[in-house]
């Protein structure tokens, strides 16, 4: 494989992290710089060209010599592989110039949608080609990653959301119309200025935003759970800002189809998620929090059967820059370099 071609030269796959600037481009260079197998070449910030990694990051003392570099797509052909955690819309055409030989994981949105007209009326514009998607507890998602160049990182809510309910949908316990209210810290923005996240806006105060259907990961879901079941799938999301910087907290719920009791959602959950290092059951009566997931690449999950209303309830915890974002780049980097996908991640959060 490519990976042991590296190993038997002696090096380390030459990386790049493009948008490494922002709290996901940070999250990265944070896991990859521990990370045994990778070369941290080039850090790339268009604007913030030339300043020292650490006057944005003060964290990351290991890169104090490191400054920020342009996104030069000359510069990134160089590299083996290359992290674009860009803002939406952005990744396609720097992608667009990087030969094949070069693999390429998109944190963006750009090229995780099939359906062209979902593009245009979550986000606008024409869209990109849909990529491999990296999700590698989703079904066979792994087979695929393991021979792909290309890959893109599914949202922090989708994957959440996704994780939480693909069991249920693969073993036709629930019905398609589903509602899901979601909490996000406040990272999950990007790091750009705004008025509606300074911390006297967001500290001691919550809030609905994108109310109605009209969250640009509601389309992602949707497809994913489409995949998994086969057929057409109903999402009525909607999403909270909560008062802290990171973190989602994710409740999804669906009718259960006839005959359907609690121990056939757990059992279903179970089956999926027994084997898998970064996705948690938890033992029945102990419930997700966010905390407990903070700085590490795993999603906690559990699960109950509202009796009264027939209804599957499961709810899900990851760290939205994690799991949600570079945790899960580099685990699906991991599979596309043939190593261990926990190389360089941890299941163990930091709380408190």
């Amino acid at each position: 494989m490519r990976i042991l071609a590296f190993m038997l030269e002696s090096r380390r796959v030459r990386t790049a992290v493009v948008g490494a600037s922002g709290y996901a481009g940070g999250e990265l260079v944070r896991i990859l710089t521990a990370h045994p197998a990778v070369d941290l070449a080039v850090l790339a910030a268009g604007g913030k060209v030339g300043e020292p990694v650490t006057s944005v990051h003060p964290g990351l003392t290991d890169r104090a010599d490191q400054t920020f570099a342009p996104t030069d797509p000359a510069t990134l052909a160089d590299c083996d592989l290359v992290f674009l955690a860009l803002p939406h819309g952005h990744s396609h055409a720097i992608a667009a110039h990087l030969p094949e030989s070069c693999m390429v994981v998109d944190l963006g949105a750009d090229h995780r949608l099939r359906d062209q007209s979902a593009w245009a009326r979550y986000y606008g514009g024409p869209a990109a080609p849909a990529w491999t998607y990296g999700m590698p507890e989703l079904l066979d998602t792994r087979q695929t990653l393991a021979g792909a160049r290309r890959v893109a990182v599914p949202g922090c809510y989708a994957t959440a959301i996704t994780l939480s309910l693909w069991p249920l949908v693969a073993h036709s316990l629930i019905a398609s119309d589903i509602v899901v209210v979601a909490a996000s810290g406040t990272s999950g923005a990007g790091r750009a200025p705004s008025e509606a996240l300074l911390a006297t806006e967001v500290m001691g105060s919550m809030k609905a935003y994108k109310v109605g259907g009209i969250h640009q990961h509601t389309p992602e879901i949707e497809q994913a759970l489409a995949t998994a079941g086969g057929g057409d799938v109903t999402l009525s999301f909607t999403p909270l800002l909560a008062p802290m910087s990171r973190g989602i907290l994710a409740t999804s719920s669906a009718p259960i189809m006839a005959g359907v009791s609690g121990d056939d959602l757990r059992a279903a959950l179970h089956k999926a998620y027994a084997d898998e290092v970064f996705v948690k059951l938890l033992p029945e009566g102990i419930w997700p929090v966010t905390a407990a997931t903070y700085g590490a690449n795993t999603a906690l999950v559990q699960v109950a059967l509202d009796e009264h209303a027939g209804r599957a309830t499961v709810v899900t915890a990851i760290d939205n820059l994690q799991k949600g974002a570079a945790g899960q780049a580099v685990q699906c980097a991991n599979i596309m370099l043939g190593l261990p996908e926990t190389t360089g991640l941890t299941t163990l959060g930091v709380a408190p």
